[in-house]
């Protein structure tokens, strides 16, 4: 679906009746080319009873998910309507054959090896034997790790994973991290499974193994003795792995020691000789995120077979590789991970998934075509206005608040006036050229990029932080906070209606962007990422009643979230999805106050019958309308931070008297009691 920009004329009775309900200032009715298409209210629900079914209830209805989704809303519409322009820049760039080495040669090229059925067909699982027959050769524990970290380079992540990033503690450094890794499966529980339906997922993981070992010229008797070491290994890895909402805690996944130190923690691995394989040179500190995980592989590393592991590793290989191997190594692994786990029942054409590949691997060349044809920079500074406006609602909120301290609010004030800010795309591109790229081989060039990234990964350590850098291609259609950096980052892709339209009134960007960027604003202050200052170090600056106080408020948005239920007799995790849920709640509530101080000079204009404020809310609901399969939602309420979107819609407005107020709702109607309800920043 495409997004819609004809004129609606004529205004909904039950619009038009709250509209004229609110008597806080003198409007002017008037007729423009909407950004929110009123045709998809469902009038026949009140707004004060189910306000999501009330602003999108006509759009769920008649936007069902697609077979080849598990989800279906605003993101994907979005996200459909970026693949036509990137579409037409890879097509430009196959036909171009320009220089070896620029972007558009790069870009042509990997998308056309990634429509080559009939290459990646004739090369099977070839491309990967050199590295198969290196595991084949493994004789020890040492040699294990060894190929592990040369499989790492390449694009597999098995046992563990390493990487440098910048240190939580000392943001002027980069450092390197150690973290739990080894699963096949979205998450520690799966291997446990408490219902059918987990069950059932367990056992189609263990054919999915069985599967992918038969494509890669294993007999099946031997394929199916494989999956059963792969799973109780996995097993193994998973009862010792930290759950996600302890791995959302920067305090408890941040545990430094030397190198001794984790020598002696781990004894099996000779770490010198394993950060040597790894090009991590002088490493002399390491931050271990789950040390018990680390300390438990030797006990690992003892139980289990150098021909166990071997199959394992092995299994890590062809799986992780598996979409950019032939058609049938590639359906396999849709097969499990998208129609098992998440619903989905078809298979996008292959020029989609060349795309979806070409992203995720020439992103950012890609990128840089993108925003040279489809990034107007009238675009950035309306949003700097946003962001400047929302910034200064946020001090003055801070200043007013009831529940923390002076001495609190003046660090908190300081955090907030450090913000730096990065909207569209990167002032400075990454240099790519050296990178081979063909039209032939897909598979070596997935491995070529990944070493490459690999090596721009571990070669920070030592060097001066890069202030430039991004975590984001400017096509995606995303944003977020940065806590080591404090900084907000908006690429251009999300610039774009519904989120944002340069044409729209202030209400439905303020309901849209805005409270995106109030997201973003607030994740600095959430649960999580209050726990960084204005440098962007992990350090408490809170006093203990403030900490106190915080912590009372957001442990009734936890038992909120933990109400809501969704499918099969699953609920939303309250607690893992808590950063989240704040960022929304506030987000929602700075883009509010920010949007009154907008229109302090200005007329309200009723607009379809809607006032300013209402048609803020309504611009939050199309941000975050969407239908999802049941699959999808499991999935997500198992691992996602992120709550399913129903309640993004619906459960910061149970806390807003502002919502309230907009619709003329009844005391207790959609609203939280006072007692229950939170308000936070």
């Amino acid at each position: 679906m495409k997004t819609i920009n004809k004129k609606i004329i004529g205004i909904s009775t039950i619009a038009f009746i709250l509209a004229c309900g609110n008597e806080k200032k003198p409007v002017e009715i008037v007729k423009l080319d909407p950004a929110f298409d009123v045709s998809q209210i469902d009038s026949t629900v009140l707004p004060c009873e189910d306000f999501e079914k009330f602003a999108v209830g006509n759009w769920l209805k008649n936007n069902p998910v697609p077979e080849s989704e598990s989800r279906w809303g605003s993101f994907n519409i979005v996200h459909d309507a970026n693949e036509i322009k990137l579409k037409a820049i890879v097509d430009e760039a196959a036909a171009a054959k320009a220089k070896k080495g620029t972007p558009l040669q790069q870009v042509g090229d990997f998308y056309t090896s990634a429509l080559d059925s009939t290459t990646v067909n004739k090369l099977g699982i070839t491309p990967l034997q050199p590295l198969l027959d290196k595991i084949d050769a493994v004789k020890n524990t040492q040699g294990l790790v060894e190929i592990m970290v040369e499989t790492n380079k390449y694009g597999s992540n098995s046992i563990f994973n390493y990487y440098v990033e910048i240190d939580a503690k000392n943001s002027t450094q980069y450092i390197t991290y150690l973290s739990q890794g080894g699963l096949g499966l979205p998450d520690k529980a799966y291997y446990t499974p408490t219902d059918e339906r987990g069950v059932t997922i367990l056992a189609e993981y263990k054919k999915h193994i069985t599967a992918i070992f038969v494509l890669a010229g294993v007999d099946e008797a031997t394929s199916e003795k494989n999956a059963t070491s792969v799973i109780e290994i996995e097993t193994e890895l998973a009862a010792n792995s930290m759950d996600r909402v302890d791995r959302r805690d920067p305090d408890k996944t941040y545990n430094k020691m030397t190198k001794e130190e984790l020598q002696k923690l781990c004894t099996s691995i000779n770490w010198i000789q394993y950060f040597t394989a790894a090009e991590l040179k002088d490493v002399n500190d390491i931050v271990l995120e789950q040390p018990n995980f680390i300390k438990f592989l030797d006990k690992a590393f003892k139980k289990y077979s150098i021909e166990n592991w071997k199959t394992y590793m092995k299994w890590h290989l062809i799986n992780n590789m598996a979409d950019n191997l032939s058609i049938a190594f590639e359906k396999q692994s849709f097969s499990f991970y998208s129609t098992t786990l998440r619903g989905v029942a078809e298979m996008k054409p292959r020029w989609k998934r060349a795309l979806e590949k070409s992203n995720r691997n020439v992103g950012e060349q890609i990128g840089k075509l993108f925003v040279e044809k489809h990034f107007p920079e009238s675009s950035k500074q309306k949003v700097l206005e946003l962001i400047g406006n929302i910034s200064a609602t946020f001090s003055e909120r801070v200043k007013k608040l009831d529940w923390m301290s002076d001495s609190t609010k003046t660090k908190a004030l300081d955090k907030l006036g450090k913000f730096t800010y990065k909207i569209g795309y990167p002032d400075k591109w990454k240099d790519y050229s050296s990178v081979d790229i063909n039209s032939t081989s897909l598979a070596q060039n997935v491995m070529n990029m990944n070493y490459h990234k690999y090596k721009e990964n571990v070669n920070k350590l030592g060097k001066p932080i890069d202030k430039t850098e991004w975590g984001m291609n400017p096509q995606t259609i995303n944003a977020y906070y940065n806590p080591t950096m404090n900084e907000i980052v908006f690429p251009a892709a999300i610039l774009q209606p519904p989120f944002f339209s340069p044409a729209a009134d202030d209400a439905i960007n303020y309901g849209g962007i805005g409270g995106v960027i109030g997201h973003e604003f607030s994740h600095g202050f959430d649960d999580q990422g209050s726990k960084f200052d204005g440098d962007g170090n992990l350090k408490n600056w809170w006093s203990n009643e403030d900490l106190a106080n915080f912590a009372a408020r957001t442990s009734k948005l936890v038992n909120q979230f933990d109400a809501y239920k969704v499918v099969e007799g699953n609920h939303v995790n309250g607690q893992l999805t808590l950063g989240e849920n704040i960022a929304d709640i506030a987000g929602i509530t700075l883009a509010y106050y920010a949007l009154e101080k907008a229109m302090n000079s200005k007329k309200d204009q009723l607009i379809d019958g809607y006032t300013y404020q209402q048609r803020f809310f309504l611009g939050w609901a199309q941000v975050w309308h969407g239908n999802s399969k049941d699959e999808a939602i499991i999935n997500q309420v198992k691992t996602d931070p992120h709550s399913p979107t129903r309640y993004r819609t619906i459960g910061p407005l149970t806390n807003m008297l502002e919502f309230r107020e907009a619709f003329g709702c009844k005391e207790g109607v959609m609203i939280a009691p006072d007692s229950l309800r939170v308000t936070i920043w």
